[in-house]
């Protein structure tokens, strides 16, 4: 046995060390398909849309380097910034509705219910395509045939323009949506709520608490991180809003429901004015940054009052 180690530890008692096996290069294979996606499918395109917005590129021809000219005219296009009105006016009622009923239909559930089959019913709406869900709500809304103003007209009523008043678009659209996205994020509520210890509820419910107190001393502060990330994926994705808009009401009427989306993807592929959408989408992705900034800041996301 002796005769097996190395002369530095012969009579020594010591025993040669293992050398510790180098994963790094088993690592970056593993990653590697997930790092090409992510250069050729959004780094690429975003060095690229870079570019394009110091341009004036048409898609018929080569881009022409303009400088800033292109921010300069976003700045001043009416178009634009009433379009992000119209947006900001969506987001603000999409997700106020959306984390209102989601944080109720978490609460019930995590207060009476806890079936597994109910989490899945909630869930089947945000699986099926956005386009499908605007199709099926403008069958059942439309001004003529939907089955919604059947019903409002057999009772007498006049039909309703869901989708052809300029006062109801935006509405009817965050319903439509509301409807799609709420079991999500109530079951992102859900499971924020099954971290919360359960003896903090068994003690406050000793003490008299009910069940609003418990939700807005016990539930609410405890649920901080999860509502911060709820509240800012549902802000990027609120803003996102493109194909509702575009199987519905296509940005009418009277561009009541034209979103920000919408608007960038009439510049780039009906007036192709490439070079300008890219502006406006490089001028929506630094807003959007801001916006998320300041949410995480006022939220104090990081923050958890959790031991």
């Amino acid at each position: 046995m002796t005769a097996l180690l190395p002369r530095a530890a012969r009579g020594t008692g010591a025993v040669p060390r293992r050398r510790r096996r180098d994963d790094r290069r088993v690592a970056w294979l593993f990653i590697a398909p997930v790092l090409i996606g992510f250069a050729v499918f959004y780094l690429y395109p975003t060095v690229r849309g870079v570019w394009w917005s110091f341009t004036d590129y048409s898609l018929l021809g080569d881009p022409t380097f303009v400088g800033v000219k292109n921010y300069a005219a976003v700045l001043q296009d009416k178009e634009f910034w009433n379009s992000m009105g119209v947006t900001l006016y969506y987001v603000i009622v999409n997700v106020t509705t959306q984390t209102a009923l989601a944080l109720l239909l978490a609460a019930l559930m995590h207060r009476l219910t806890r079936s597994v089959m109910l989490r899945t019913t909630l869930l089947l709406p945000w699986l099926v395509p956005n386009v499908t869900v605007g199709l099926v709500w403008l069958w059942l809304l439309d001004t003529n045939l939907g089955f919604v103003n059947h019903l409002i007209t057999s009772m007498g009523l006049p039909a309703v323009g869901f989708f052809t008043n300029p006062a109801l678009g935006i509405p009817t659209i965050s319903i439509v949506n509301t409807w799609a996205f709420t079991g999500y994020t109530a079951l992102l509520f859900y499971a924020g709520m099954l971290q919360i210890p359960a003896d903090l509820y068994e003690s406050a419910s000793l003490d008299g608490a009910g069940e609003w107190r418990l939700f807005t001393r016990i539930t609410l502060p405890l649920l901080r991180p999860v509502m911060a990330l709820v509240l800012v994926v549902s802000l990027i994705g609120s803003f996102q809003i493109f194909d509702t808009v575009a199987v519905t009401t296509k940005g009418g009427p009277v561009n009541a429901t034209r979103v920000i989306y919408y608007y960038i993807y009439q510049q780039a592929f009906t007036f192709f004015h490439m070079g300008y959408a890219a502006t406006m989408a490089i001028v929506l992705v630094v807003i959007l940054g801001v916006l998320t900034a300041v949410q995480l800041r006022l939220l104090r996301a990081s923050e958890s009052q959790l031991a």
